[in-house]
């Protein structure tokens, strides 16, 4: 088994760790050629399906969005991708690991994703050059907070 993330069998349990099963629906943003593409096969094998396009009308489960510095405004970047997403949808901003070209601050996101009405809920590395950070609508994660105190 292989040791890096987002590579040979660990690929799968990054899935896992991303949240997507089958059936759902995954909108892709920001690819390009340095995207890690051992990654995305696994997340299209998971889901038995093509991840949707920023051209797509469908409503999303995730969205992930490959981020790099250079790619323009965060903020404006994560309002758009929250558009499409379902009430309690997830964004993973994959972004470049440190020393990595792209590379984007840490702090960058803390203070892009509260402007942009969502909350940062976990960081994980994903693959060689990309890290992930889970991002949660402030709406959503209020939901849930509210939920684990009661009785169904």
């Amino acid at each position: 088994m292989s040791t890096t993330p987002g590579t040979g069998e660990n690929t799968t349990a990054l899935v896992d760790r991303l949240g997507i099963e089958h059936g759902m629906v995954v909108q892709e943003l920001g690819y390009d050629d340095d995207v890690d593409h051992d990654l995305r096969d696994a997340i299209e094998s998971r889901l038995d399906d093509d991840m949707v396009d920023e051209d797509s009308d469908d409503v999303v489960d995730v969205v992930l969005l490959w981020f790099r510095e250079d790619d323009g405004d965060l903020v404006d970047t994560l309002v758009d991708a929250i558009a499409p997403l379902a009430d309690n949808g997830v964004v993973w901003l994959l972004t470049p690991k440190r020393g990595r070209d792209g590379y984007v601050e840490p702090s960058d996101i803390s203070e892009a994703a509260p402007t942009a009405g969502l909350s940062q809920t976990s960081l994980l590395p994903l693959a060689a050059d990309w890290t992930g950070a889970r991002l949660v609508s402030r709406r959503a994660k209020a939901g849930a907070e509210r939920g684990k105190g009661e009785r169904r």
